[in-house]
């Protein structure tokens, strides 16, 4: 792409930056990327690399015919950066996409790094300069200096919730002969590691871990959490099976030493492509870093578990934007700010992606003195645009993409999962062609 005179800034340094900092770069605009680690490092992060995942390393599932596959098919239709970064340090996950964090955050650096208009400053951002065509993705780790700007520029008092993060434990700690590999979906596959319990350990498991130490937040902060990524506490106190039909559902597996169904399992995914560490499937915690040892330690394949990092809880910011933001993602009154990943209450590695494409994609267009449209909200891209910027919400929230946002076709019901699929399929075609005459 020939380069142009134009220079924009991209604020933030995870998913939604990296892709919106490529796309402009790809349409011949110069950027100055901005991320402010290692000099001032979050709750989470662990690294100075860019594109780190600091919560699961899974990216969801890659089924064509569900809402997370649509949107994984659609970013390869738009050469998302992110994707391929997953598809070359993937890790075996059965039907999910799940990487090696420290290779996958090292793609999307390297791939950064290597572009020619894309220059790097290693500081924070603290004010927003109106007249300077910039891309907002600092995430939902945004900074507080930061936040309160944004909170004055949109006149809007920004929102949070809770997210936590499952513990990590170290291969060779895990005690094997407790342990089984298989898949819910696949017999013969390796992919996951499972530690079994019984009746009676599930439900003494159960009665300790309701009864654990847990992080509080402060207490003029009200304990508000994602509903997709609930502390594995807050799940059991829902109801004593609630684990056991969630994340610890034995369906689909079978324990070869007793040649039956486990009552209840926790399930272990590989962390790196090394496979020396493995990941809590669904165990993000707040508990405390000794009650995590001591209650997960009840299960006998973690009796004498090494952790390489603990749960964790962080607040999580994202702005009102049904109320501040327009349609092409754009600060209403602020023409030439626009927002991406999930300061804007996408909830998702995909999902910020997605909207860090959109959102270049848009100031490219702004630039180029043409107008922008996002696809229609009967694809997973455009149905996410459309729910964060749908001023009938009321009570807004994170959303991750799935078909209940999607604009559903209006055929019997048994025909309308491939009503919706062949929609999508059209629609984004059709909005891909304009978009190559648009730009």
């Amino acid at each position: 792409m020939k380069k142009t005179t134009v220079r924009a800034q991209v604020v933030g340094g995870g998913l939604a930056g990296v892709e919106a900092a490529l796309r402009l770069a790809q349409g011949g605009v110069c950027v100055d990327l901005f991320e402010m680690r290692p000099g001032k490092q979050t709750p989470a992060h662990k690294t100075d690399l860019l594109g780190e995942l600091v919560c699961s390393n899974s990216l969801k599932g890659t089924d064509p015919a569900t809402a997370h596959g649509l949107l994984k098919k659609e970013l390869s239709l738009l050469g998302s950066a992110a994707l391929k970064a997953a598809e070359i340090t993937r890790v075996p996950a059965g039907k999910a996409l799940a990487v090696d964090r420290l290779s996958f955050a090292r793609a999307l650096t390297e791939a950064v790094q290597a572009h020619d208009l894309i220059e790097m400053h290693r500081q924070e951002i603290v004010e927003i300069d109106p007249g300077i065509p910039t891309i907002i993705a600092t995430g939902p780790l945004t900074s507080e200096a930061l936040a309160e700007h944004l909170a004055k520029m949109t006149g809007s008092s920004r929102l949070f919730f809770y997210d936590a993060i499952s513990p990590i434990i170290d291969a060779d700690s895990i005690e094997t002969e407790h342990a089984f590999f298989g898949s819910r979906w696949d017999p013969e596959s390796t992919d996951y590691l499972n530690c079994p319990l019984d009746e009676d350990l599930y439900y003494a498991f159960i009665t300790e871990l309701l009864q654990a130490q847990q992080v509080i937040p402060h207490g003029f902060e009200e304990a508000r959490y994602f509903e997709a990524c609930l502390p594995v506490e807050i799940m059991a106190s829902r109801g004593r099976d609630s684990l056991r039909y969630g994340p610890m559902r034995p369906i689909g597996l079978e324990d070869p030493r007793t040649g039956r169904r486990p009552f209840a399992v926790l399930q272990l995914r590989r962390e790196n492509l090394r496979g020396d560490a493995y990941n809590m499937v669904g165990f993000q915690t707040k508990l405390t870093y000794a009650e995590q040892k001591r209650i997960f330690g009840l299960i006998p394949a973690l009796a004498h578990a090494r952790f390489e990092r603990f749960g964790s809880i962080h607040r999580n910011t994202f702005l009102d934007s049904p109320r501040v933001l327009n349609k092409d993602l754009s600060l209403k009154g602020y023409p030439l700010i626009f927002l991406a990943g999930q300061v804007t209450g996408v909830e998702g590695y995909m999902e910020s992606a997605a909207t860090g494409i959109l959102a270049g994609l848009s100031l490219l267009a702004k630039t180029s003195g043409t107008g922008f449209s996002p696809p229609r909200a009967d694809t997973a891209i455009g149905a996410l645009i459309h729910y964060i910027t749908d001023e009938n919400t009321k009570d807004f929230q994170p959303m991750n993409v799935n078909f209940g946002i999607m604009e559903s076709p209006d055929v019997p019901k048994k025909l309308r999962n491939q009503a919706r699929v062949d929609r999508e399929a059209c629609s984004f075609q059709e909005w891909m062609k304009s978009l190559a005459t648009g730009l």
